[in-house]
């Protein structure tokens, strides 16, 4: 009785209220469950055009309701899916993680390697840095569930990391919900209810995507004249997966399987902090032009925020609203237009970096003699031989050195960089570049195209068009206590990682320096 009336008299005199008392408790109570949430191509703009017809639950509340960093970017010069994946769950970008691409070139094979190995492999093992959830298996002595779902394979095994207890995707050839023998040696029987029922090769055949909301909702937000027509699409023949996986319908599937992690998993239903990682998907119908699915891409946000007004309530009703984080942003990027700038007489040409690397073999053989002195050529980056290097006593500095001033009369070549360049570099103007290379999985050379200028390669007729455009996306924090706040100043993803980790009480990736957000 004499504690409690000193406990009280402490209070008093210290002037601390019940609920500032409760508030404190709470603060000092990680969430027991964390959702990340990483959207495929989410674009602002493109959130602020159709908000006219989200529900109240969805982006709405997200926006209303949460603590939003309105101007996230990626400090690295190229960005793909699985390189803005691995960056944002390792807290550091590719030169440190080595995530540099979805695909790269081998320098062994001179073949193209796929980030998480062959469909056999399916492992993380190409990320050399740990990721948030391997710090909260290691934090948690092995205790906490973490679960990854994606649509992709690539996107799923990065998210989930090393240590995570499953990661799911949908498998582009038999549409069944899929998972790595990494993880786990068989699939769970409630993923086997799934697919046996629910998965999309199971529901393929009756689809047919068509707006969801009535077409006259439509939004002008395009620079087109051109009339509005209803799409309808059916789902067949070999590539019907892949399509679905680009549609507005994908998603549905994703929070289905997200809720059943949840349920089936035990996620958030004790004091250790679990891991759901989500990815959405949000950009164009089969990776077409914008101009050629203006009004699928429209509908395809539509129905995202329905799913994430679905997830999130589902989350809350099982965990409660003050125990769970939801963090929710893009992967800063977009799949790459096709402008005919010379239609409109704007500068413009095509750099063939196939006929470049003949054309500095033919340099490189009158000054050293013939050989194979480029071996490669794979995205914008050429590999030299580095054994004929060698055999020749040709420095890989004066090889790189000579190759550089050789490009730079080449028509279309804005700029280039050497590996030695990007390594022992403190430019600040290489640092985008540098953090895009890493050397095990980049090229000796890595040429920068001018802005407006195709690169194609002859061997494989990729093309790609080279411009600067920035794609403004948020990064936001909700629930948990979060209060709703914006915050216009730039950041950078690689802080998202350890402001999850100070949230919930564990250290950040190993490789990891970035401050917190808050």
């Amino acid at each position: 009785m004499r504690n409690r009336y000193l406990y009280i008299t402490l209070m008093v005199v210290l002037g601390i209220t019940p609920e500032m008392l409760s508030a404190q408790e709470k603060a000092q109570h990680p969430p027991r469950l964390v959702v990340n949430i990483t959207i495929d191509q989410l674009r602002t703009d493109y959130v602020e055009a159709f908000a006219p017809l989200y529900t109240d639950e969805g982006f709405k509340r997200l926006l209303g309701q949460g603590c939003i960093y309105e101007n996230a970017g990626y400090p690295m010069a190229r960005i793909d899916r699985a390189s803005a994946i691995a960056t944002l769950f390792t807290g550091v970008t590719p030169f440190y993680h080595s995530i540099v691409a979805e695909q790269w070139l081998n320098r062994e094979t001179l073949r193209p390697a796929y980030c998480v190995g062959s469909n056999v492999e399916n492992t993380p093992q190409n990320i050399i840095t740990s990721t948030l959830t391997d710090e909260l298996k290691v934090a948690t002595d092995g205790k906490a569930n973490i679960y990854a779902v994606a649509p992709t394979r690539d996107v799923a095994i990065l998210s989930a990391g090393h240590a995570a207890n499953g990661a799911f995707w949908i498998d582009d050839q038999t549409g069944l919900w899929n998972t790595s023998p990494y993880y786990m040696s068989e699939l769970p029987a409630w993923v086997l209810g799934i697919n046996e029922i629910d998965a999309p090769e199971k529901t393929i055949s009756r689809l047919t995507w068509e707006p969801v909301a009535d077409f006259s909702e439509a939004l002008n937000f395009y620079h087109s004249n051109a009339k509005q027509k209803p799409f309808k699409h059916k789902f067949k023949g070999d590539q019907r997966i892949a399509e679905l996986k680009t549609s507005g319908l994908v998603n549905q599937y994703v929070t289905d399987m997200a809720v059943r992690c949840l349920s089936d998993g035990g996620m958030g239903m004790d004091a250790v902090t679990d891991m759901l990682n989500v990815t959405y998907y949000a950009g164009t119908f089969n990776h077409t032009a914008m101009t050629e699915c203006q009004w699928e891409l429209q509908d395809t946000y539509i129905r995202l925020d329905r799913e994430l007004a679905r997830l999130i309530n589902t989350v809350q009703s099982r965990v409660g609203k003050d125990h769970v984080l939801f963090v929710i942003t893009s992967t800063g990027y977009g799949d790459p237009e096709i402008a005919d700038y010379a239609k409109y007489r704007i500068p413009t040409g095509t750099f063939y970096i196939n006929r470049t690397a003949n054309l500095l073999n033919m340099y490189f053989g009158a000054i050293w003699g013939q050989g194979r002195w480029v071996e490669a050529c794979f995205n914008n980056q050429l590999f030299l031989n580095h054994k004929l290097l060698e055999s020749k006593r040709v420095s890989i500095t004066d090889a790189t050195t000579r190759a550089q001033e050789f490009l730079s009369q080449i028509a279309g070549v804005h700029n280039s960089y050497t590996s030695l360049q990007l390594i022992s570099g403190n430019n600040q103007e290489l640092i985008k570049v540098r953090n895009s290379f890493t050397p095990e999985r980049s090229g000796d050379i890595l040429i920068e195209v001018a802005p407006g200028w195709k690169l194609l390669n002859e061997d494989t007729q990729e093309t790609e068009l080279s411009r600067a455009s920035f794609t403004q996306f948020p990064i936001i924090f909700f629930g948990n206590g979060m209060k709703a706040e914006r915050i216009p100043t730039y950041v950078t993803v690689e802080r998202i990682a350890p402001t999850i980790a100070k949230s919930i009480r564990i250290r950040a990736p190993n490789a990891c320096s970035a401050d917190p957000l808050f």
